[in-house]
């Protein structure tokens, strides 16, 4: 397939892009600076885009049969987060048809009926980066297309790719032990399975031992 993604430097993407390689794919990397990027790894090519801006989206991603959003601020505004998901809406929905993936966060899952893990009473330090994709996700619900929302575990850590995980859709997932992991290849592994046998199209999915 042809899959134009964003966020391909980040920690996750990075694995999206080596993972999506390996099964044959073909990958557009949309970086800031394409005259920057350096690699010969066949399938592979770089493109400029910007995530924030509808119209750099629109003209990055002709001809893709799946966007996948690995985007995130970093150390930048959280609200960044929301601007991207509508960015991403507006630029994919010019080229349709085409489907979009946005990984967002574990902040808006369920851990009893009715209360998600961004609003418990010790959540950690980065809950305006959880509110934010809470609020992207808000977002893409009301998209017209096809679109799906990834929400990784709690806890997302370097580790190898056992290709052994679970699937679940607005509930966090935890394993015997009652923690929510899973290794970041894993988590990459995931979503490119969705990229190619579709479950949940429309709708949000995550994932964990």
């Amino acid at each position: 397939m042809k899959i134009a993604l964003f966020g391909s430097t980040g920690r996750i993407g990075k694995r999206i892009l080596t993972e999506a390689l390996a099964r044959g794919h073909q990958v557009t990397a949309i970086v800031r600076d394409a005259a920057h990027a350096n690699s010969k790894a066949p399938n592979l090519e770089f493109k400029t885009g910007d995530v924030l801006k509808p119209e750099s989206i629109a003209a990055a991603t002709k001809g893709s049969d799946v966007v996948i959003s690995a985007y995130g601020p970093g150390a930048g505004d959280a609200a960044q987060i929301v601007t991207a998901a509508k960015s991403l809406l507006e630029g994919v929905g010019i080229n349709q048809p085409m489907r979009l993936i946005v990984l967002g966060g574990a902040g808006s899952l369920e851990v009893a009926p009715g209360l998600q893990l961004v609003d418990t009473p010790d959540f950690p330090a980065h809950k305006k980066t959880a509110l934010s994709h809470r609020e992207a996700l808000g977002v893409i619900l009301n998209s017209p297309f096809n679109w799906t929302f990834v929400s990784p575990p709690f806890d997302l850590f370097d580790g190898t790719r056992t290709e052994s995980y679970r699937v679940g859709t607005d509930q966090l997932l935890v394993d015997q032990d009652g923690k929510s992991r899973i290794s970041v290849e894993d988590y990459a592994k995931a979503v490119i399975d969705e990229v190619e046998k579709p479950q949940f199209l429309r709708q949000r999915f995550t994932v964990g031992y």
